[in-house]
């Protein structure tokens, strides 16, 4: 993991949640914790971690994550067992 990467994880479990995470910088942070994404319908793509599998929405128009999006991407890395670096 660099540190980019590292960065985006610790923002991922901060307090309070930020609304203001660039989408392509935590879909890197996903696959270089070994997710594998698959693109979906429309703005939906796959993430599988391990053997949890889950559904997101790419933001858009934007390009940042809101803090629903942040809140569920954070869930889904405890459900795996990723806590705060």
């Amino acid at each position: 993991m660099n540190n980019k990467q590292r960065k985006t994880l610790e923002r991922l479990f901060a307090d309070p949640i930020s609304g203001n995470i660039k989408w392509s910088d935590i879909e890197s942070l996903l696959v270089t914790l070994g997710a594998a994404i698959t693109e979906g319908n429309g703005s939906r793509i796959r993430v599988v971690l391990g053997d949890v599998p889950v559904v997101f929405h790419r933001p858009h128009p934007e390009s940042t994550a809101g803090k629903l999006l942040v809140k569920a991407v954070r869930k889904f890395l405890k459900d795996v067992g990723v806590e705060d670096a």
